[in-house]
């Protein structure tokens, strides 16, 4: 998968971007903070994904004093080109065509053209909260298997339905009808744990070969669900549920499910969140992004783009190094962003100069 030619307008402080045509390989855009390289990173994500890995809302994505951002592009798939055109308002719904048919669904997308993308916020997987590594399991799953965007969606449903039933009753025992939201939770908590488990132990691997590689030791990264169970999983479900019956009435929010999950990473048998040191963990968040893409290629049978923002900045200069050879031997199109000119790895195909939101390619 690659994609041939990319255009934004006002978006962020790109009033007009085009580059055609996109060159294969390791790219590197360089040029000081603020200039927009990150801009650039992400419009191309966004181009994939319908979403940014930056911004939760629309409105910051478009340039200042304009009403809508646009993004546009061409990628060459196993199955043919894809002509991908996004309109960004400041408010409302995003609108999208592909190959001149609005889509109205991000999966509809998502199963044509795929990206991976790391950023400076996915510190936040290795030494933030738990929730913080659940985000990163189901955005591993989406980048696997679109379809499966359903299973998460039909868990957070029915949890906010069981939540509401729980929060609301004042009661003497059980809310009455919470017996038929635990088969509900069951049913869509037992999917999601499956769904989640495998998009896990597809990367795991992965992921710790590309960390041995920079740091001489693995990465473990172990899924670790709130139910578990070698062959009765809703069975498993159901028991667990009825041991915190009790705690789940009194608290009024249900205390079992996915919602609870964790992923656990660890280095040198230390877990990472308490025990790695900036620099462990922040080549152990890129390693599984590393790993994730390895995946996805498996997958698909073609490599996703892969988009990797300031990847070097906490990363000594062997490993700096290293990292950069390593980004450039991946098959298929590599993205970078760096700030320093001494950071532009030695093998790379193609150098973009990024200056208040205008790229230039520079000469061979």
């Amino acid at each position: 998968m690659r994609l041939m030619w990319l255009e934004l307008r006002e978006f962020r402080n790109h009033a007009l971007t085009r580059i055609d045509p996109m060159p294969d390989g390791l790219i590197v855009a360089v040029g000081p903070n603020g200039e927009g390289k990150t801009n650039l990173l992400e419009g191309m994500f966004f181009l994939f994904s319908l979403s940014s890995p930056r911004a939760s809302t629309n409105a910051p994505l478009v340039r200042e004093g304009a009403e809508a951002a646009y993004a546009r592009g061409e990628f060459e798939t196993l199955q043919g080109r894809v002509l991908v055109e996004i309109e960004i308002p400041q408010h409302g719904a995003t609108k999208v065509h592909v190959n001149r048919s609005p889509v109205r669904r991000r999966r509809d997308l998502r199963r044509q053209v795929r990206s991976v993308f790391f950023g400076p916020q996915d510190l936040r997987i290795a030494l933030g909260d738990p929730s913080k590594r659940r985000e990163f399991l189901d955005e591993a799953l989406v980048a696997l298997w679109p379809l499966k965007e359903s299973v998460i969606t039909a868990y957070d449903r029915t949890l906010r339905q069981r939540n509401r039933l729980l929060k609301e009753w004042d009661g003497r025992g059980s809310p009455p009808g919470l017996e038929a939201w635990d088969e509900e939770l069951v049913e869509a908590g037992s999917a999601l744990t499956l769904a989640r488990a495998d998009a896990a132990s597809r990367l795991a691997t992965d992921a710790s070969l590309e960390f041995e590689a920079l740091a001489g030791y693995g990465l473990s990264c172990e899924y670790r669900p709130s139910v578990s169970a070698d062959d009765d999983l809703q069975g498993a479900f159901r028991a667990r549920i009825a041991d915190r019956r009790h705690d789940e009435i009194v608290r009024r929010t249900t205390l079992v499910g996915p919602h609870r999950d964790d992923l656990e990473l660890a280095v040198r048998y230390l877990g990472a969140r308490a025990f790695a040191s900036h620099g462990e963990a922040w080549a152990a968040v890129l390693c599984l992004r590393l790993g994730l893409a390895g995946a996805v290629e498996r997958e698909l049978g073609e490599p996703p783009l892969l988009l990797v923002d300031d990847p070097f900045s906490a990363l000594d200069p062997a490993r700096r190094d290293l990292t950069g050879v390593r980004l450039a031997r991946r098959g298929g199109q590599v993205v970078i962003s760096v700030a320093d000119e001494a950071d532009v790895p030695a093998p790379a195909h193609a150098t973009w100069d990024v200056r208040d939101g205008t790229v230039t390619t520079r000469s061979a």
